[in-house]
């Protein structure tokens, strides 16, 4: 029951809505629990007791740690003055115990599932060079939809609780239970923190015209994206990628710019489409995406791109990091021997590297996804040392860095980096990303692009004019809600306008979206993660 087919759209989520409204406010998260339970049922089954059991650690972790934190409290003030710092001390890493203990025995259910038989296969490789013939076994293991989604979620508000944010004694079990099981945004996210979502769900406000309306349109939108462009480029995409030794050239080049299209249209489009539908409900989700391909370096599409994953590992990984004591003692061992440049050099990669590395491991167990978050790792870094270059660069030239045709440049060096990156992303296997790269600069004969070879790829020429219509006008929308205009815009429109837009919309899909005979039903990408 994906979010994109007509058994979510028109049978389940007016279901859950209908039921919603229905039972009193008080219990309204009853009603949204069971449904977040039985969706994940429907496509996960009996694995459901995964999310079940996340959830009862999430809340025990909580409820221990900041029970110790009400005895630290306790015992500080009846402690003696030079005695409350050593207490406060012996409760920190009592604190520190208990959080390590929660996000480990959360983390090992992830890692076993996701990653056991990538760590058996490269040991096996390793033990068979070294003439063993020990070798682990592989396992059959389901992975429960959305794990690595809700884990992040439930690690971050144990790490809130312990960081005092929140008080887990307050917070009941059915609360956690809505945060990390609310349907829309299990198979895909976003990544909310529990301060973002919790309580408005918790509320149980009922329905309104304007949020259904609101919500309404941005799923029109959501399925605009996903079915007229994402799943039509698809079809290019796997004929390219699944025989990559076919093509060289200008074909892979393609490839590479059709499936980075492909990605944003469907993950943006699945998220307006779990976003409008929590905003059905009156709840406000944070924003994955805000016009990527505006961006002006990599450091920035990071910024614009998966934008709540970015949060997570800033808020979690980088800052805990940046403060470690390891961190500071660099600082301290560079500012006296090494210079401002080197230091802040070194604390960047300090910092960088656990975030990217995870970043890579995060989408999945294969090389090409560590290579993948390595990239983006030297990408950044490397940016961050030719930052001083650039500059003097900028005021020896006299160039106005807000110059359309600076900005321009910019913008297209960061595509030249996009595209790169996500050709190793979707390769089958960094050995297959590494041919296709070199493959790349093998005979680029530009007339393949209007000798018919495009034609060959399971697309005709209607479909190529809707995938270019459907991309002008995203990128359309694109620049007026970067000039913060459509929301404003489209209030001010006539009403007649507004239904005309929405029915093109509607129109749009029934007529050109990619489905029935000659079309596969294309899963998720992002569920696969």
């Amino acid at each position: 029951m994906a979010y994109h087919t007509s058994i979510y759209l028109f049978l389940f989520l007016p279901a859950v809505l209908l039921a919603y409204q229905l039972t009193p406010e008080k219990v309204r998260w009853v009603t949204l629990v069971l449904s977040g339970y039985i969706f994940f049922w429907s496509i996960s089954g009996k694995l459901v007791l995964y999310l079940i059991g996340t959830t009862l650690v999430t809340h025990y972790i909580g409820v221990w740690i900041s029970s110790v934190k009400l005895e630290c409290k306790i015992a500080v003030s009846e402690a003696p003055g030079e005695e409350r710092n050593q207490i406060k001390k012996q409760y920190k890493r009592r604190e520190k115990m208990i959080l390590a203990g929660g996000i480990i025995l959360l983390l090992s259910a992830l890692l076993y599932l996701k990653y056991y038989n990538f760590f058996a296969q490269n040991v096996n490789r390793v033990l068979e060079t070294a003439g063993s013939e020990f070798a682990l076994q592989a396992k059959v293991l389901i992975l429960p939809i959305g794990i690595s989604f809700y884990t992040l979620q439930a690690i971050g508000y144990m790490v809130d609780v312990y960081w005092g944010k929140i008080n887990g004694l307050e917070q009941p079990p059915g609360k956690i239970a809505l945060f990390l099981g609310f349907f829309p945004q299990i198979m895909e996210g976003p990544i909310s923190m529990y301060s973002q979502t919790a309580d408005r769900l918790w509320e149980g406000n009922p329905l309104k015209g304007e949020n259904l309306s609101k919500g309404s349109v941005r799923i029109l939108w959501g399925l605009f994206k996903k079915m007229i462009i994402a799943d039509r480029l698809f079809i290019l995409v796997q004929a390219v990628f699944e025989h990559y030794e076919n093509y060289h050239g200008v074909m892979i080049a393609v490839a590479a710019v059709a499936y980075t299209v492909q990605l944003y249209m469907e993950f943006s489009g699945c998220m307006d489409i779990i976003i409008g539908s929590g905003r059905m409900f009156g709840v406000v989700l944070p924003e994955n995406f805000c016009q990527p391909f505006a961006s002006r370096n990599a450091a920035e599409f990071w910024r614009r791109w998966h934008i709540t994953l970015g949060v997570w590992f800033k808020t979690y990984i980088f800052y805990p990091v940046s403060v470690s004591v390891l961190v500071k003692k660099w600082n301290k061992f560079g500012k006296a021997h090494l210079g401002k440049y080197i230091t802040k050099l070194g604390v960047s990669a300090f910092c960088l590297f656990p975030v990217w590395l995870c970043n890579g491991l995060w989408h999945g167990a294969k090389w090409s996804y560590i290579f993948y978050g390595m990239y983006y790792f030297t990408i950044l870094l490397a940016g961050i040392a030719l930052e001083p270059v650039r500059m003097k660069t900028v005021r020896l030239l006299h160039l106005n860095e807000q110059a359309f045709y600076y900005r321009t440049m910019q913008i297209m060096k960061t595509w030249v980096i996009i595209f790169t990156g996500e050709l190793f992303f979707r390769a089958n296997g960094l050995r297959a990303g590494v041919r296709m790269f070199r493959s790349m600069f093998q005979n680029f004969e530009v007339q393949r692009l209007w000798d018919g070879t495009l034609l060959n790829l399971g697309l005709d020429k209607a479909d190529y004019m809707a995938i270019l219509i459907g991309c002008i006008v995203v990128a359309v929308v694109g620049i007026i809600k970067e000039k913060n205009l459509l929301e404003e815009g489209m209030g001010k429109l006539h009403l007649p306008v507004r239904w005309a837009i929405y029915y093109a919309l509607i129109l749009a899909i029934i007529i050109f979206g990619a489905y029935g005979i000659g079309y596969q039903q294309v899963d998720m990408i992002y569920a696969g993660f």
